[in-house]
């Protein structure tokens, strides 16, 4: 009879470890359990940096996801699927921007509310958008156009 609590016990320990694992795997790897969401588009002229599982943020709090990311051949434009909670109401006229974390960190997009009464629903596009911005050709372009304009070089 001893025996037998034991191993109970150990079987009992053992499942409550698995358990434990298997919630800080799903916590610890982001995964959303049970949360209702749609997805939205949006289309920018570069979405350079930006990665499938990008954090989407309203108003400073990450609430969604990028789901994909894509290129659209006709208007040569990234197309960017996002899923946003059920309860978070975009307007119409909100606007999508994909801003850096830091100097070299990984990109997410930003959602600025809008002002109209019309909410988008499942399936619609946010009109209005930024697109990422490159701080190497933010570089180049200073540099280029400072030594055509004849500055002296900074080095010398």
């Amino acid at each position: 009879m001893k025996r037998i609590s034991i191993e109970f016990v150990v079987g009992l320990f053992l499942i409550a470890g698995l358990v434990g694992f298997c919630y800080l795997a799903v916590s610890l790897g982001g995964v959303r359990v049970g949360q209702d969401s749609y997805l939205l588009t949006a289309r920018f002229v570069s979405a350079s940096g930006l990665k499938k599982d990008a954090e989407v943020e309203l108003a400073g709090v990450a609430v969604g996801t990028v789901t994909a990311i894509r290129f659209d051949p006709k208007t040569f434009e990234a197309v960017v699927d996002l899923a946003i909670p059920r309860d978070a109401r975009i307007q119409e006229d909100a606007i999508a921007s994909i801003r850096s974390t830091g100097l070299i960190g990984g990109k997410f997009v930003k959602i600025t509310a809008g002002g109209s009464e019309r909410i988008l629903t499942p399936g619609d596009e946010i009109l209005e958008t930024e697109s990422s911005i490159s701080l190497e050709e933010l570089i180049s372009k200073y540099i280029f156009e400072s030594s055509e304009k004849g500055s002296p070089d900074p080095l010398e």
